[in-house]
Protein backbone atom coordinates (compact mmCIF):
# COMPACT_ATOMS: atom_id res chain seq x y z
CA UNK A 1 0.00 0.00 0.00
CA UNK A 2 1.40 3.39 -1.00
CA UNK A 3 2.31 5.61 1.91
CA UNK A 4 0.59 8.98 2.11
CA UNK A 5 2.71 12.13 2.19
CA UNK A 6 0.00 13.98 4.08
CA UNK A 7 -0.05 14.65 7.78
CA UNK A 8 -3.46 13.22 8.65
CA UNK A 9 -5.63 14.31 11.57
CA UNK A 10 -8.01 11.49 12.53
CA UNK A 11 -11.07 12.28 14.62
CA UNK A 12 -13.14 9.48 16.15
CA UNK A 13 -16.53 10.85 17.20
CA UNK A 14 -18.26 8.83 19.92
CA UNK A 15 -21.23 9.18 22.22
CA UNK A 16 -19.06 9.84 25.30
CA UNK A 17 -15.78 11.18 23.87
CA UNK A 18 -14.31 12.68 20.73
CA UNK A 19 -10.76 11.39 20.24
CA UNK A 20 -8.05 12.79 18.00
CA UNK A 21 -4.66 11.68 16.77
CA UNK A 22 -2.31 12.82 14.01
CA UNK A 23 -0.20 10.57 11.80
CA UNK A 24 3.36 10.10 12.95
CA UNK A 25 2.48 10.54 16.64
CA UNK A 26 1.34 8.10 19.31
CA UNK A 27 -0.36 10.69 21.50
CA UNK A 28 -4.14 10.55 21.64
CA UNK A 29 -6.16 13.52 22.84
CA UNK A 30 -9.83 13.57 23.74
CA UNK A 31 -12.71 15.75 24.80
CA UNK A 32 -16.00 14.80 26.44
CA UNK A 33 -18.97 14.58 24.08
CA UNK A 34 -22.63 13.80 24.70
CA UNK A 35 -26.09 15.22 23.91
CA UNK A 36 -24.79 18.80 23.70
CA UNK A 37 -21.98 18.01 21.25
CA UNK A 38 -23.06 19.64 17.99
CA UNK A 39 -21.01 19.45 14.80
CA UNK A 40 -19.94 23.09 15.13
CA UNK A 41 -18.87 22.60 18.73
CA UNK A 42 -16.93 19.46 17.84
CA UNK A 43 -14.98 21.26 15.12
CA UNK A 44 -14.31 24.24 17.36
CA UNK A 45 -13.15 22.20 20.35
CA UNK A 46 -11.06 19.75 18.32
CA UNK A 47 -9.25 22.60 16.56
CA UNK A 48 -8.48 24.09 19.96
CA UNK A 49 -7.38 20.68 21.25
CA UNK A 50 -4.88 20.11 18.42
CA UNK A 51 -3.80 23.70 17.74
CA UNK A 52 -0.13 22.76 18.19
CA UNK A 53 -0.34 19.84 15.70
CA UNK A 54 0.39 20.20 12.00
CA UNK A 55 -1.93 18.40 9.60
CA UNK A 56 -2.88 18.64 5.93
CA UNK A 57 -6.06 16.55 5.72
CA UNK A 58 -8.72 15.25 8.12
CA UNK A 59 -10.54 11.91 8.55
CA UNK A 60 -13.67 11.82 10.70
CA UNK A 61 -15.38 8.67 12.00
CA UNK A 62 -19.08 9.51 12.40
CA UNK A 63 -21.53 7.48 14.54
CA UNK A 64 -24.20 7.02 11.90
CA UNK A 65 -24.91 6.28 8.25
CA UNK A 66 -22.62 8.09 5.80
CA UNK A 67 -23.28 8.14 2.04
CA UNK A 68 -21.04 9.96 -0.44
CA UNK A 69 -19.09 11.40 2.46
CA UNK A 70 -22.12 13.02 4.12
CA UNK A 71 -24.13 12.01 7.22
CA UNK A 72 -27.61 10.84 6.32
CA UNK A 73 -29.20 11.42 9.74
CA UNK A 74 -28.35 13.31 12.90
CA UNK A 75 -26.60 11.10 15.50
CA UNK A 76 -28.71 9.54 18.23
CA UNK A 77 -26.43 10.31 21.17
CA UNK A 78 -25.07 13.74 20.23
CA UNK A 79 -26.31 17.25 19.53
CA UNK A 80 -27.51 18.37 16.10
CA UNK A 81 -26.25 20.18 13.05
CA UNK A 82 -24.20 17.33 11.55
CA UNK A 83 -26.06 16.59 8.31
CA UNK A 84 -25.57 19.98 6.66
CA UNK A 85 -22.34 20.97 8.38
CA UNK A 86 -19.41 22.00 6.15
CA UNK A 87 -16.50 20.14 7.75
CA UNK A 88 -14.03 21.18 5.04
CA UNK A 89 -14.75 24.84 5.65
CA UNK A 90 -14.63 24.44 9.44
CA UNK A 91 -11.22 22.75 9.45
CA UNK A 92 -9.81 24.61 6.47
CA UNK A 93 -8.52 21.29 5.12
CA UNK A 94 -9.81 18.49 2.88
CA UNK A 95 -12.02 16.19 4.97
CA UNK A 96 -13.17 12.59 4.50
CA UNK A 97 -16.14 11.48 6.58
CA UNK A 98 -16.84 7.78 7.11
CA UNK A 99 -18.98 5.69 9.43
CA UNK A 100 -17.07 5.13 12.69
CA UNK A 101 -17.43 1.34 12.62
CA UNK A 102 -16.23 1.31 9.01
CA UNK A 103 -13.19 3.35 9.99
CA UNK A 104 -12.25 0.92 12.75
CA UNK A 105 -12.92 -2.00 10.41
CA UNK A 106 -10.57 -0.53 7.83
CA UNK A 107 -7.87 -0.28 10.49
CA UNK A 108 -8.47 -3.86 11.68
CA UNK A 109 -8.48 -5.58 8.30
CA UNK A 110 -5.89 -8.22 7.40
CA UNK A 111 -7.25 -10.32 4.54
CA UNK A 112 -10.21 -12.24 3.13
CA UNK A 113 -13.79 -11.69 4.33
CA UNK A 114 -13.81 -9.81 7.61
CA UNK A 115 -16.91 -8.76 9.55
CA UNK A 116 -16.44 -5.98 12.11
CA UNK A 117 -18.88 -5.52 14.98
CA UNK A 118 -18.52 -2.58 17.35
CA UNK A 119 -20.12 -2.88 20.78
CA UNK A 120 -20.54 0.62 22.17
CA UNK A 121 -23.59 2.79 22.71
CA UNK A 122 -25.17 0.76 19.91
CA UNK A 123 -23.98 -1.91 17.48
CA UNK A 124 -21.71 -0.73 14.69
CA UNK A 125 -20.99 -2.97 11.73
CA UNK A 126 -18.97 -3.13 8.54
CA UNK A 127 -17.60 -5.80 6.26
CA UNK A 128 -14.49 -5.93 4.10
CA UNK A 129 -14.24 -8.50 1.32
CA UNK A 130 -10.92 -8.78 -0.51
CA UNK A 131 -10.04 -5.21 0.37
CA UNK A 132 -13.42 -3.67 -0.51
CA UNK A 133 -15.08 -1.91 2.42
CA UNK A 134 -18.85 -2.00 2.80
CA UNK A 135 -20.35 -0.09 5.75
CA UNK A 136 -23.41 -1.91 7.09
CA UNK A 137 -26.40 -1.20 9.30
CA UNK A 138 -27.12 -4.52 11.01
CA UNK A 139 -28.04 -3.04 14.38
CA UNK A 140 -31.71 -2.51 13.63
CA UNK A 141 -32.51 -5.81 11.96
CA UNK A 142 -35.14 -7.85 13.85
CA UNK A 143 -33.81 -10.31 16.41
CA UNK A 144 -36.22 -11.31 19.16
CA UNK A 145 -39.74 -10.43 20.36
CA UNK A 146 -40.05 -7.51 17.97
CA UNK A 147 -36.73 -6.05 19.09
CA UNK A 148 -33.46 -5.61 17.25
CA UNK A 149 -29.89 -6.82 17.61
CA UNK A 150 -28.94 -3.50 19.18
CA UNK A 151 -31.70 -3.92 21.77
CA UNK A 152 -29.88 -7.03 23.05
CA UNK A 153 -26.18 -6.18 22.62
CA UNK A 154 -26.03 -2.38 22.86
CA UNK A 155 -25.03 -0.42 25.94
CA UNK A 156 -28.58 -0.23 27.30
CA UNK A 157 -28.86 -4.01 27.03
CA UNK A 158 -25.62 -4.45 28.97
CA UNK A 159 -27.03 -2.36 31.79
CA UNK A 160 -30.44 -4.02 31.64
CA UNK A 161 -29.33 -7.65 31.34
CA UNK A 162 -26.07 -7.64 33.28
CA UNK A 163 -22.74 -8.86 31.93
CA UNK A 164 -23.43 -12.59 32.08
CA UNK A 165 -26.65 -12.57 30.05
CA UNK A 166 -25.35 -9.82 27.75
CA UNK A 167 -22.32 -11.97 26.87
CA UNK A 168 -24.61 -14.86 25.90
CA UNK A 169 -26.51 -12.65 23.50
CA UNK A 170 -23.28 -11.23 22.09
CA UNK A 171 -22.00 -14.76 21.41
CA UNK A 172 -25.23 -15.70 19.66
CA UNK A 173 -25.33 -12.52 17.57
CA UNK A 174 -21.68 -12.85 16.53
CA UNK A 175 -22.13 -16.47 15.50
CA UNK A 176 -25.40 -15.77 13.70
CA UNK A 177 -24.00 -12.84 11.69
CA UNK A 178 -20.72 -14.59 10.89
CA UNK A 179 -22.56 -17.59 9.46
CA UNK A 180 -25.15 -15.54 7.57
CA UNK A 181 -22.56 -13.26 5.95
CA UNK A 182 -20.05 -16.07 5.41
CA UNK A 183 -17.24 -14.13 7.06
CA UNK A 184 -13.84 -15.76 7.48
CA UNK A 185 -13.41 -14.02 10.82
CA UNK A 186 -15.06 -11.40 12.99
CA UNK A 187 -13.28 -8.54 14.74
CA UNK A 188 -15.04 -7.27 17.88
CA UNK A 189 -14.41 -3.66 18.83
CA UNK A 190 -16.08 -0.77 20.60
CA UNK A 191 -15.80 0.23 24.24
CA UNK A 192 -17.93 -2.61 25.59
CA UNK A 193 -15.85 -5.32 23.94
CA UNK A 194 -13.63 -5.13 27.02
CA UNK A 195 -16.40 -6.89 28.96
CA UNK A 196 -16.19 -10.01 26.77
CA UNK A 197 -14.44 -13.15 28.01
CA UNK A 198 -14.80 -16.37 26.02
CA UNK A 199 -15.12 -15.42 22.35
CA UNK A 200 -17.13 -17.36 19.76
CA UNK A 201 -15.15 -19.44 17.29
CA UNK A 202 -13.72 -17.28 14.51
CA UNK A 203 -13.93 -14.07 16.55
CA UNK A 204 -11.10 -11.94 17.89
CA UNK A 205 -10.87 -8.75 19.88
CA UNK A 206 -9.89 -5.62 17.99
CA UNK A 207 -8.30 -2.48 19.34
CA UNK A 208 -10.03 0.88 19.47
CA UNK A 209 -6.81 2.52 18.31
CA UNK A 210 -7.38 0.78 14.98
CA UNK A 211 -9.91 3.52 14.26
CA UNK A 212 -6.95 5.86 13.88
CA UNK A 213 -5.20 3.39 11.59
CA UNK A 214 -8.35 3.24 9.47
CA UNK A 215 -8.60 7.01 9.31
CA UNK A 216 -5.05 7.19 8.03
CA UNK A 217 -5.64 4.42 5.49
CA UNK A 218 -8.45 6.49 3.98
CA UNK A 219 -5.82 8.76 2.45
CA UNK A 220 -3.59 6.03 1.02
CA UNK A 221 -3.65 5.77 -2.76
CA UNK A 222 -4.62 2.09 -2.90
CA UNK A 223 -7.34 2.56 -0.31
CA UNK A 224 -8.79 5.48 -2.26
CA UNK A 225 -9.21 3.19 -5.25
CA UNK A 226 -10.63 0.22 -3.39
CA UNK A 227 -12.79 1.55 -0.56
CA UNK A 228 -16.41 2.04 -1.59
CA UNK A 229 -18.52 4.88 -0.21
CA UNK A 230 -21.89 3.65 -1.41
CA UNK A 231 -23.80 0.42 -1.71
CA UNK A 232 -22.76 -1.83 -4.56
CA UNK A 233 -25.53 -3.22 -6.78
CA UNK A 234 -26.75 -6.44 -5.25
CA UNK A 235 -26.42 -9.63 -7.21
CA UNK A 236 -29.32 -12.04 -7.37
CA UNK A 237 -28.86 -14.26 -4.27
CA UNK A 238 -28.15 -17.93 -4.71
CA UNK A 239 -30.10 -20.52 -2.80
CA UNK A 240 -27.07 -20.88 -0.50
CA UNK A 241 -27.02 -17.18 0.34
CA UNK A 242 -30.76 -17.20 0.91
CA UNK A 243 -30.29 -20.02 3.41
CA UNK A 244 -27.48 -18.16 5.14
CA UNK A 245 -29.48 -14.93 5.31
CA UNK A 246 -32.30 -16.75 7.06
CA UNK A 247 -29.92 -17.12 10.01
CA UNK A 248 -30.07 -13.41 10.75
CA UNK A 249 -33.28 -13.85 12.69
CA UNK A 250 -34.49 -16.83 14.65
CA UNK A 251 -34.45 -18.30 18.11
CA UNK A 252 -31.92 -16.48 20.32
CA UNK A 253 -30.38 -18.01 23.44
CA UNK A 254 -32.55 -18.58 26.47
CA UNK A 255 -32.88 -15.50 28.63
CA UNK A 256 -32.78 -17.59 31.77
Amino acid sequence: MTRSKHQILVIDVGGTHVKARVSGQREERRIVSGPTMTAARMAREVKRLVKDWKYDVVSIGYPGIVIHGRPVHEPHNLGGGWVRFNFTKAFGRPVKLINDAAMQALGSYKKGRMLFLGFGAGLGSAMIVDGILEPMELAHLPYKAGKTYEDYVGDRALKRLGKKRWRRYVADVVTRLKDALEADYVVLGGGNSRHLKDLPRGAELGYNRNAFVGGMRLWKEETKRRVTSKRSPRAEPSSKSETRASGLAGTPPSSS
